[in-house]
């Protein structure tokens, strides 16, 4: 590939490339170069949802909700929290999740193996007691299915409301299929195959969820204190505000985030899907000239 001269790429490029550096970090494009070059079958065809949302701008807005949404299991909080060291290295957090996100959703199929293998053996030695006494293991294939189920959950809401190319009701069904396959190579038993299991299993895990001091602490911390760029302060704060947009109403009132419906419908949302558009701008090559 021929390297272009930082003075002559255009502002959209020098954009893209900033952010796609934020993401995916230093290794962001041999690694990016191996996912998609590398021969071999896929999990997933091009087809498939999972690649259409995935690779939408509304993943920024989905991503921090899905976060806020987890935080709300005491047992997974308190194993972030222990363990994630997401306040000293917040942007490699980010990053190995997107590595993580690429190699499932486009890499061939022994890399996404791989992949879920390194986290399975991540998830092992992530073992604890909160402050109240309760173990926790993130082995626990309970709790790796809170994870999931509420990964899906806010990143299909954030397409549907966000994405360039929303779902039918067909491919939002197969988008939760999708995901299944990611979440039973991860050690989840039984996934939920479609948006009706997924609700279900959402509203079985409701007696457990509240928001801890620990989940309240890293709510602020996303939300009120991030680790970005002055400059990036008001687009960041504007996806800030709709992931919290996005959370049910019982979640963001247990995690003490204010919500203004009138605010939200004429301000909040539209922002949101402004700033996406112009995420994906930046991060789409532009066409390529005669």
């Amino acid at each position: 590939m021929r390297l272009i001269p930082t003075e002559d790429l255009t502002l959209r490029e020098r954009l893209g490339n900033k952010i796609f550096a934020r993401v995916a970090g230093p290794e962001g494009p041999a690694r990016r170069a191996r996912v998609h070059g590398s021969p071999g079958p896929r999990w997933f065809g091009t087809e498939r949802p999972v690649r259409r949302v995935h690779g939408d701008a509304s993943m920024f807005i989905g991503g921090l909700s899905a976060l806020l949404l987890q935080s709300l299991h005491p047992l997974a909080m308190a194993a972030v929290a222990a363990h994630s060291g997401y306040r000293g290295d917040p942007w490699g957090r980010l990053q190995r999740t997107s590595a993580f996100l690429a190699e499932t959703t486009y890499g061939p199929a022994d890399r996404a193996r791989e992949a879920c293998g390194r986290v399975r053996a991540a998830h092992d030695s992530v073992r604890g007691t909160t402050a109240e006494g309760r173990p926790y293991h993130a082995a626990d294939p309970h709790l790796l299915c809170w994870v999931h189920i509420a990964e899906v959950d806010s990143f299909l809401r954030a397409h549907q409301r966000y994405g360039a190319h929303p779902l039918d009701d067909v491919g939002c069904d197969a988008y939760v299929a999708d995901m299944a396959r990611i979440a039973a190579a991860l050690g989840v038993p039984d996934p939920p195959t479609d948006r009706a299991e997924l609700a279900g299993r959402m509203a079985a895990y409701r007696g457990e969820l509240r928001a801890t001091a620990e989940a309240r602490g890293a709510a602020r911390f996303l939300l009120l204190n991030p680790p970005v760029p002055l400059l990036a302060r008001v687009p960041y704060g504007v996806i800030a505000a709709n992931a919290v947009s996005l959370l049910p109403v019982w979640a963001s009132r247990a995690l003490w985030l204010p919500r203004v419906p009138p605010a939200e419908s004429l301000c909040v949302r539209p922002l949101g899907t402004a700033v996406t558009r112009g995420l994906r701008w930046a991060l789409t090559p532009p066409a390529p000239t005669a």
